[in-house]
């Protein structure tokens, strides 16, 4: 069963607030997380007239691509707003976008996209300083918390660990749908961009190298060793990686270091956007009471949540690990208004001693142990 249910999403304040005239609005983020129903919800409160289009739609594309003033304006007539949905699929974006901004200066413009239109090489350059970037991911606990009671939350964090936070899932009362609808987004969704753009003909090598990284979350990884057993360069390696990053499927934390000849820098860790993606794709739908890696499963909720939060909140942060050669690490540390603040993530409550080169190297920064009593602060 799908409860027929809109769960308020945090990005829609964002862009009441941040969209204006002159600017273009690029939303972007992984399939099926919300970003059309967030246009139809945002769209329900706008006044003016509408030009909701979709890049999938040739006759679309073929305007859209033009790069003719007169052929876009012709495109926009007498409309105040224009809305691309699946923009990653229109040729050279970007520039049309800016002659739109240019020479049409009482539009609004907000185009959609579920890959990072790096990816198309298409809206970086052309549109800089013309444009406000908002990401949209698997619900946040932030938004789930409201329409859930704080025993609910507490009831449903298993289900958060193991199915993830797509809406759909969140929204299916039945563990099995909701398994039969992750292999489902994993056959069909996850590879799309990446095929269709960057000419890739199969998956499996995608879907293996994912399956290996499934297994190392929160660990460092060797690009090296990743080809060695995928039969694949080291070069390859990096660049699956990056497309794997720019269509929201993983992303990378980097090793922080300022001044210790200790510290690690140059590794990185690869976590999921969403859990249950990341069991999906392992086959590993167990109850945590039987799971092995429920420390990384954890750790990876926890990490993700919080960038989620500070992403909707508009909080500038670099997020990083920290480790030294030695083995003495901490999990997240993240740097904000001008401080330092070291996380340890914990399934259980217990004591952690800080380790002393950190305490040394960095004396002025914070430091927290996230456990399943003090998280939902953490991350709401």
């Amino acid at each position: 069963m799908i409860l027929k249910m809109y769960i308020p999403q945090k990005q829609i304040e964002n862009l009441r607030q941040l969209i204006i005239p002159g600017k273009v609005m690029v939303i972007y983020g992984p399939r099926r997380v919300g970003k059309t129903t967030l246009l139809k919800k945002y769209l329900e409160s706008e006044n003016n007239s509408v030009l909701f289009v979709n890049g999938d739609d040739i006759i679309v594309r073929q305007y859209l691509e033009s790069q003719s003033i007169q052929t876009l304006r012709d495109f926009v007539g007498n409309h105040r707003l224009l809305v691309v949905d699946e923009a990653q699929y229109v040729e050279k974006i970007g520039l049309n976008l800016k002659l739109i901004v240019d020479h049409i200066p009482e539009i609004k413009v907000i185009v959609t996209g579920s890959s990072s239109f790096d990816l198309a090489r298409d809206v970086g350059e052309p549109l800089t300083g013309r444009k406000y970037v908002l990401k949209l991911f698997p619900l946040s606990q932030m938004e789930i918390s409201k329409i859930e009671k704080r025993h609910e939350t507490t009831a449903s964090l298993e289900s958060r660990l193991i199915y993830g936070s797509y809406p759909e899932v969140v929204l299916i009362r039945d563990n099995r749908r909701r398994e039969d609808y992750l292999r489902e987004l994993i056959q069909s969704y996850l590879f799309k961009d990446i095929l269709a753009l960057e000419g890739i003909r199969y998956a499996n090598k995608l879907v293996r190298l994912l399956q290996l990284l499934a297994f190392q979350i929160g660990k460092q990884v060797s690009f090296a060793e990743l080809g060695k057993q995928l039969s694949m360069s080291k070069n390859t390696v990096e660049r699956y990686l990056d497309l794997l990053e720019k269509v929201f499927v993983i992303y990378r934390l980097s090793g922080f270091s300022r001044n210790l000849r200790k510290e690690i820098t140059k590794s990185q860790r690869y976590f999921f956007y969403d859990t249950g993606v990341r069991n999906a794709l392992i086959g590993n739908f167990n109850p945590l009471a039987v799971r092995n890696d429920l420390g990384e499963l954890w750790e990876n909720y926890i990490i993700t949540e919080r960038m989620k939060r500070q992403e909707y909140l508009r909080k500038v942060t670099n997020s990083y690990f920290w480790r030294t050669y030695d083995k003495k690490e901490i999990d997240l540390v993240e740097e904000r208004e001008g401080r330092l603040f070291g996380y340890e993530v914990k399934w259980k409550k217990e004591r952690v001693k800080i380790p002393r080169d950190w305490t040394s190297g960095y004396p002025d920064a914070a430091f927290e142990v996230i456990y399943q009593e003090n998280y939902l602060k953490f991350i709401q």
